[in-house]
C-alpha cells in the first residue's frame, strides 16, 4: 500500500490514453513525477514500443502489467517491467508478459482439447485452490473451479504472453487476426496520439485514430504495411477529435460504430470533383493496393493491373475502392480491371459515371492488348478457315480411354464394349459416360495399389460444424514419386489420360506460365513431350473425343489443338483476347466448348477446324463451361456474375442468372442441379430451368468450384474462409474442415485405393499443404506439404496424386496405406 508520498496510480491503458501520449510524457511520466507505480490492467497492455514512447527522460515509475477476469476477484497475475526493459534503445517485438499468479490463485493455459500445456498457444484457465467466486445466482462453487477467461495467449520458455480475447480473434481474407495486434501496431507510429480498430459489422477493419499533427492516411497506411501482414491491413482509417469511452474507462465500440455510420454517409454525399479527380484517386488506389510507392510519378497509362502485382482478390478490392468512390456500383468493371489497362479502367467508370460528357482521353489511345508472341500464321484465323487441311478421319483412330481432370470429373469413351465383357455394363447413355464408381471397380483397369507402411505417424482430425479437432490414429502417407519441371508456376490441372488397353502408358498433360505444355508419363515421371505455346498457360487440358488431340487455352488468345501423342499443332482457333478458360468436350457430338477473356464463348468442330458458333457473354469467361447430358445444356459463368444455360447445338441462351457478384468458380452439375460459387461467399444451386434452389454462406470469396461425390449426394468446394465444406443436396452443412490457409483449388473425391468401400476427399490450400480426408465425416487421413503455393487442383487414379505448384514443379505423390507392407 502506497501512501500519498509514494502515490500509485491503477488504470484500463484506454483511460491512461485520454490524456493523450505528449501529455502523459510531460506530466504523468515525466522525470520530476511523483507517480511511483502505474498499474495498467483490465485490457491488453501497451506494447514495449508504446510504453517508452510514453515515458519522459528521466522518469523512475514503476511500470507493472496486472491481469485478472472478475469472476475470480479481479486480479490474478502481475509483472512489473524491468527499468532495463523501459530503457533500452533495442526494438523489442514481443508483448508485455503477464508474469506471475498472486497468492492463493492457480492459472492454467489449455488447448483446444482441455489438456494443460507449457508451450504454444491456449486459453487461461484462473482459479485457485480455497480461492472461489460466487456468479450470479450460484449458491455453492466446489475448491478448485477453473474459470474459463476467453482470453489466448502463447507460452514461450514458460512465460504467458497475451494474444487477445475470444471476442477479438477474427477470420480476415482466409487468416486469423487478432485486432488488438492492429491496434498495437498502429499507436506504435510517431504520428498516432491514440487509436481503437474496431470490425465493422463482421465485414470491414476499420482503424480509427486522433493524429498528434495533419495526419496524411496514405503515409500512414505504408507504414502499417511495414509492420502488418496484407490481411491485417485496415480497410479504412477514420480520423477522429477523441476517443468515446464507456463508464469503465473502455472504449465504446458501439459509439465507434455510430461514428463511421456517419462517416461512410458523408462520404456518400460527397460528389466526385470531376474527371481529373477521378484520375487521381484512381492512380491513388493503384499504387496503394498494389503497394507501389506514391511517388509524384504518374502510372503509365497503359499498365496493366495483374502484370502490376495484381491478384484476383486485390482486383475485387479495388473494385470495392471504385464503386464507393463514385457511390454507384460500375457494370463489367471487373472485367476491365483484370484484363485491361489503367487507362481503359479510367474511361470504363468516366462513360458509368459522365455519361453525357466527352471523355478525357481517347480510347483509341488505349488500345487493346497485342499479342505478340504468336506468329502471323496463328493470328490469321479466317486464313486456317480456308486453308484447312482435309477433316481428321476419326473412324480408323478412335481410341478407348479414361480421362480424369479436376473435380473428379471422369470421363471414359469408346470402352462400352470392354466393360460390357467386364461386367461393368454403364447406365443407359449414348454419349458412353461411366460413374466413378464403376471406373474404380474395373479389375482390368484398376489393379490393386502397391501400399507401403508409413513410419511417421500424422496427427489426424475430425472437424465438427465448429472446426474442433478430434484426436485419431494416423491413417495415410503422401510420398513424392517424381516431379517435373516445367520451367515457370503451374497454375493449370492436370489431365490424366488412361488408354484402355494399356493402361501402363497413361499420360499426364499439363501447361505452365513458362508457356510449355508437356505431357508427362503417369507412373515413370518421364517426359514424353514439350511444345513451346504463344504465352502462359493457365488453363487445363481437355481431350478430344477420339483421344488423338488434347485441346488448351493460351494467354495470347489462341486455342490450341495438339496430337496428345506427339504434340505437334494440329489446328488453333484464334479469340480476341486470353483464354484461361478450360474446355469442355461435348461426348455426343465431339464438339469443344470454350470461353475467352474476350466475353465470348465458342463451339469448336476441331475435325472441321471450324467455329461452329459464337456467343456473347455479358462478361469475361475466366472459368470453366460445364455440359450436362440430360436436359442437354451448356453452362458458362462470367466475371459480371451472370450464369448462362446455353443450347450446346445452336449456341441459343435458355436462361440466365444475374448472381450479383464476380464468378471465378466453374459451374458443376448433377443429375437434378447445377452448383456454382460466388465471390460474396455463398454457393448458389439452381435446377436445370434456371430456379435458385437454395445457397449457402462461407465468409469468405469462393474461388474454388463445386466438386460432387461418385453418388451425387453431396458436394465438396473450399472458401477463401480456409475451410472445405461439404453439403449435401439440400443446402445444409454436412461437415467443415479447417486448412492453414485459403483454398482455391478444387477438390477431388475418389475411392480409397486400401479400402475401396471408403471415399476420400483430396483438396488443397494455397500455402501448399495437400489434405486428404474421409469424404463422409471430413476427418483427417493425412496432410502433406509442397514446397510453394498451390493454385491448380489434384487429380487421384488408382494410388497417385498428380497435382501443379508455383514451386515451377508438377508433382505425383503416392497414396500409401498406413496397414499394410
Amino acid at each position: 500500500m502506497y501512501s500519498a508520498k509514494h502515490p500509485a496510480f491503477s488504470a484500463t491503458p484506454t483511460l491512461l490514453r485520454r490524456f493523450g501520449s505528449q501529455l502523459i510524457k510531460s506530466t504523468v511520466l515525466s522525470a520530476n513525477t511523483s507517480l511511483r507505480v502505474l498499474a495498467l490492467g483490465g485490457e491488453a497492455c501497451p506494447s514495449l514500443t508504446v510504453l517508452k514512447s510514453w515515458r519522459g527522460v528521466g522518469n523512475k515509475t514503476q511500470i507493472f502489467n496486472i491481469y485478472g477476469i472478475t469472476e475470480v476477484s479481479s486480479w490474478a497475475t502481475f509483472y512489473r517491467i524491468p527499468e532495463k526493459i523501459l530503457n533500452s534503445t533495442l526494438k523489442c517485438e514481443l508483448p508485455v508478459q503477464l508474469g506471475f499468479p498472486l497468492l492463493g490463485t492457480v492459472v492454467e493455459v489449455r488447448d483446444t482439447n482441455g489438456f494443460i500445456i507449457q508451450e504454444g498457444d491456449g486459453q487461461v484457465f484462473l482459479g485457485g485452490r480455497n480461492r472461489v467466486c460466487f456468479l450470479d445466482d450460484e449458491m455453492t462453487v466446489p475448491l478448485g473451479t477453473m474459470r474459463a477467461t476467453g482470453d489466448f495467449v502463447t507460452m514461450k520458455n514458460g512465460e504467458m504472453f497475451f494474444l487477445g480475447r475470444k471476442d477479438s480473434q477474427i477470420k480476415r481474407h482466409g487468416k486469423r487476426l487478432n485486432i488488438e495486434l492492429v491496434q498495437q501496431v498502429a499507436e506504435g507510429l510517431q504520428q498516432v496520439e491514440s487509436c481503437a480498430v474496431t470490425w465493422y459489422n463482421q465485414e470491414k477493419l476499420i482503424l480509427f485514430m486522433v493524429s498528434k499533427n495533419d495526419l496524411i492516411k496514405d503515409y500512414i497506411f505504408k507504414e502499417l504495411q511495414k509492420y502488418l501482414p496484407s490481411h491485417a491491413i485496415p480497410d479504412e482509417l477514420v480520423l477522429i477529435d477523441s476517443l468515446p469511452f464507456t463508464s469503465h474507462g473502455k472504449i465504446d465500440v458501439s459509439e465507434l460504430n455510430k461514428i463511421y455510420l456517419n462517416y461512410i454517409n458523408l462520404k456518400s454525399e460527397c460528389k466526385l470533383n470531376g474527371k481529373e479527380e477521378l484520375w487521381e484517386k484512381l492512380q491513388h488506389f493503384w499504387k496503394s493496393i498494389l503497394s507501389l510507392s506514391e511517388d509524384p510519378l504518374k502510372i503509365p497509362g497503359d499498365s496493366l493491373f495483374l502484370n502490376s502485382g495484381g491478384d484476383s482478390l486485390k482486383s475485387i478490392r479495388l473494385l470495392d475502392e471504385i464503386e464507393k468512390l463514385v457511390g454507384t456500383s460500375v457494370p463489367g468493371l471487373l472485367e476491365i480491371i483484370l484484363n485491361s489497362s489503367i487507362l481503359e479502367i479510367y474511361n470504363h467508370i468516366l462513360q458509368a459515371v459522365f455519361p453525357d460528357e466527352d471523355l478525357t482521353f481517347s480510347k483509341n489511345y488505349a488500345t487493346k492488348r497485342k499479342f505478340n508472341d504468336v506468329s502471323q500464321e496463328e493470328t490469321s484465323g479466317k486464313s486456317l478457315h480456308q486453308n484447312s487441311v482435309m477433316p481428321l478421319n476419326c473412324d480408323n483412330k478412335i481410341n478407348a480411354f479414361i480421362a480424369l481432370s479436376r473435380g473428379s470429373q471422369i470421363l471414359s469413351l469408346n470402352t462400352t464394349r470392354l466393360l460390357t465383357k467386364l461386367g461393368h455394363c454403364p447406365s443407359a447413355c449414348s454419349s458412353d459416360l461411366i460413374s466413378q464408381t464403376n471406373i474404380q471397380n474395373m479389375e482390368s483397369l484398376n489393379p490393386p495399389a502397391f501400399i507401403v507402411k508409413s513410419k511417421d505417424p500424422s496427427c489426424v482430425a475430425e472437424v465438427s460444424e465448429e472446426g474442433t479437432p478430434v484426436i485419431e490414429d494416423e491413417k495415410m502417407e503422401l510420398r513424392v514419386r517424381w516431379m517435373s519441371d516445367t520451367g515457370k508456376c503451374v497454375d493449370a490441372s492436370p489431365l490424366v489420360l488412361i488408354p484402355a488397353v494399356d493402361k501402363s502408358s497413361a499420360t499426364v498433360y499439363v501447361g505452365s506460365h513458362s508457356c510449355r505444355m508437356m505431357a508427362v508419363d503417369l507412373y515413370s515421371g518421364k517426359v514424353k513431350w514439350e511444345q513451346i505455346l504463344g504465352d502462359r498457360i493457365e488453363s487445363s487440358a481437355c481431350v478430344s473425343k477420339c483421344g488423338n488431340f488434347i485441346v488448351v487455352g493460351c494467354y495470347n488468345g489462341l486455342v490450341y489443338v495438339l496430337k496428345s501423342n506427339s504434340g505437334e499443332k494440329y489446328w488453333t482457333f484464334t479469340t480476341e483476347d486470353a483464354v484461361k478458360s478450360s474446355a469442355t468436350m461435348d461426348p455426343t457430338t465431339g464438339l469443344l466448348y470454350i470461353g475467352s477473356h474476350d466475353q465470348h464463348a465458342y463451339a469448336l468442330d476441331i475435325y472441321e477446324k471450324k467455329c461452329v458458333w459464337k456467343l456473347k457473354c455479358g462478361g469475361t469467361v475466366f472459368s470453366s463451361p460445364c455440359l450436362s447430358l440430360i436436359p442437354h445444356h451448356l453452362y458458362f459463368a462470367t466475371l459480371g456474375g451472370l450464369l448462362l444455360a446455353v443450347n450446346p447445338a445452336t449456341g441459343n441462351r435458355v436462361w440466365k442468372h444475374s448472381c450479383g457478384k464476380p464468378l471465378f468458380s466453374s459451374p458443376r452439375c448433377c443429375l437434378q442441379y447445377i452448383c456454382i460459387g460466388c465471390v460474396d461467399g455463398k454457393l448458389l444451386c439452381f435446377t436445370h430451368f434456371g430456379e435458385q434452389v437454395w445457397h449457402f454462406c462461407t465468409s469468405e470469396p469462393i474461388f474454388s468450384s463445386p466438386c460432387t461425390s461418385a453418388s451425387e449426394q453431396e458436394i465438396f468446394f473450399g472458401s477463401h474462409d480456409c475451410f472445405i465444406y461439404c453439403c449435401n443436396l439440400k443446402g445444409h452443412l454436412q461437415w467443415k474442415f479447417e486448412t492453414t490457409s485459403r483454398v482455391y483449388s478444387t477438390p477431388f473425391a475418389f475411392h480409397n485405393p486400401n479400402h475401396s468401400d471408403e471415399m476420400l476427399l483430396a483438396a488443397a490450400s494455397t500455402d501448399g499443404k495437400l489434405w486428404i480426408l474421409e469424404s463422409k465425416s471430413g476427418q483427417l487421413q493425412s496432410v502433406y506439404e509442397l514446397p510453394g503455393e498451390v493454385f491448380s487442383s489434384p487429380v487421384v487414379w488408382e494410388s497417385m496424386l498428380i497435382i501443379g505448384c508455383r514451386n515451377n514443379y508438377v508433382y505425383c505423390l503416392d497414396l500409401l496405406g498406413g496397414n499394410q507392407k
